[in-house]
């Protein structure tokens, strides 16, 4: 019979073993290649000394292709609790040292426990990916665990936040979990997500594509909008996602703090008197606009890299946490096309579930034309941003800047979709579509007199005067006191309570 003394020393034992995870050289591969492991991971990105394990000492049932003879002690993944910021986390990190990272029904199960641990307790979960996909010596059962994550994902959704932090390949089935969760980090030369890799393409489309191109973190975050966040490294990776943590709640019911700041609210925004060039046709860059009225110009922008013409992120005003939508002037002229629909769409599906007022900021020139866009489905996709509006039921608060024409004025958040407070700079024009091409199908037998005609659609309808006669329009007011007001009017709606119609759930056009 072991002595105390003993017992002691074998739990010690066992712990380093857990903690050594596929071994001394499989760890050096690791570092090698400019990755942390996971329990490394764990260490750097959670507040220091917070981290609690779970099932430290779980190992795989699998008696078949030799696997009974190789058992690691926490079967490749490692799981627990712990604090960002000194907010409760739940946390997985695959263990890439440990079969590749391949899950198996022990390593989902653990996974499975943890998320519920999270549901339960209403605190967000964390995925660290780094894994080459299902363990194929357990067949069936390897898909299984991957399905029970996946109707997890569902379940939470909306409920508690959700982040996937790509730290290496992710791969077949692995890749929907995360594209489930709420936001998606990658990092530069290291993180890979595909359905089927490299040489799968190649022996059945004979296309050859490196792994970068077909699934590295500059694909997914400027081409396919598949990740939210592109990192420098692993450590940019862990402080981006603090940086996240600082701005949105632990779960759907939880109370929001104020964000510290030492920003006056009553500050002007001088810069914005002369910021709008006169010249509807000319540029400007939206960023410096939000920047200016935002608390200490600190703006956390979610895909940034994404259809730039829409921008998405988080702030603060007053300490108020927010979230952002403005259509970008500087790209593409703001216009709303596929990608940036379904881009601010699901931003402000998150903002709403997780009751977090939004800001839009109004620039828009209308749809994209085009065969591209038509053909790609820009009717279906633009409806989902409307869809999206129309369904949130926290504080709206939409400023027009300069244009606003055509279906897109109703879609960004219009008073008739049901935002709260809609305000306008004097400089915007608010019309079915631009003075030219207004004046082209209405004087379209008197082109004689277009410049005339011209000037009077632009001095009696590009404005915001006929939209604030007929209520559309709360306040027209003077760029320097946006910040102001903005608070002003977010604390008005503190308080905000929406009843909506008492359904299962309404049909998004998809």
């Amino acid at each position: 019979m072991l002595t105390n003394e003993q017992k002691r020393e074998q739990l010690a034992t066992l712990s380093q073993q857990a903690e050594i995870g596929g071994g001394v050289e499989r760890i050096k591969k690791q570092h090698e290649q400019g990755k942390y492991t996971a329990r490394e991971r764990i260490n750097k990105l959670l507040d220091p000394g917070s981290f609690i394990e779970f099932d430290k000492f779980v190992v795989h049932k699998c008696e078949s292709f030799g696997m009974e003879k190789t058992r690691y002690l926490g079967d490749g993944v490692v799981t627990g609790i712990g604090t960002i910021n000194g907010q409760q986390v739940a946390i997985f990190s695959q263990d890439f040292t440990c079969w590749g990272g391949a899950l198996g029904m022990a390593y989902a199960k653990k996974i499975c426990k943890v998320m519920d641990f999270a549901l339960d307790n209403r605190i967000p979960v964390i995925g660290l990916n780094d894994s080459g996909g299902a363990r194929i010596q357990e067949g069936v059962e390897s898909l299984a665990g991957y399905a029970e994550i996946f109707y997890r994902n569902v379940q939470a959704s909306g409920v508690i936040p959700q982040i996937s932090l790509i730290m290496g390949p992710c791969a077949g089935g692995a890749v929907y979990s995360p594209a489930m969760t709420d936001f998606i980090f990658m990092v530069d030369k290291t993180s890979y997500m595909f359905v089927t890799g490299p040489d799968v393409i190649k022996t059945v489309t004979h296309e050859e594509v490196t792994k970068d191109a077909l699934g590295g973190a500059h694909t997914h975050n400027e081409k396919s909008g598949v990740a939210h966040f592109r990192c420098d490294d692993e450590d940019d990776c862990f402080e981006r996602v603090r940086e996240l943590f600082s701005f949105i709640p632990a779960c759907n019911k939880a109370k929001h703090t104020p964000k510290l700041t030492t920003d006056s609210v009553n500050r002007q925004n001088n810069k914005l008197k002369t910021f709008i060039p006169d010249s509807v046709k000319k540029p400007y860059d939206m960023h410096e606009l939000l920047l200016e009225v935002i608390d200490d110009q600190h703006f956390l922008e979610v895909h940034a890299d994404f259809a730039k013409n829409i921008i998405t992120g988080f702030a603060s005003v007053g300490g108020i946490k927010v979230g952002i939508v403005a259509n970008q002037p500087a790209f593409l002229a703001g216009c709303l096309d596929i990608d940036s629909s379904v881009k601010a769409a699901r931003f402000v599906r998150f903002c709403d579930a997780f009751n977090i007022p939004i800001i839009t900021l109004v620039d828009v020139p209308g749809f994209l034309p085009g065969t591209v866009q038509e053909y790609g489905g820009i009717i279906r996709h633009g409806a989902k941003l409307l869809y999206a509006y129309s369904e949130a039921t926290v504080p709206l608060i939409t400023l027009i800047t300069r244009k606003a024409y055509g279906g897109a004025y109703d879609v960004m958040a219009s008073k008739h979709i049901r935002s709260d407070i809609n305000l306008a700079y004097p400089t915007a024009e608010i019309a079915v579509m631009g003075a030219e091409g207004a004046v082209n199908i209405i004087f379209r037998n008197d082109p004689e007199n277009k410049a005339k005609n011209v000037e009077y659609y632009e001095n009696n309808f590009a404005n915001p005067y006929r939209a604030a006669e007929l209520g559309y329009l709360d306040e027209i007011i003077n760029p320097e006191i946006t910040r102001q007001r903005l608070y002003q009017y977010l604390k008005a709606l503190e308080n905000k309570k929406v009843a909506r119609p008492d359904r299962k759930h309404g049909n998004i056009p998809l």
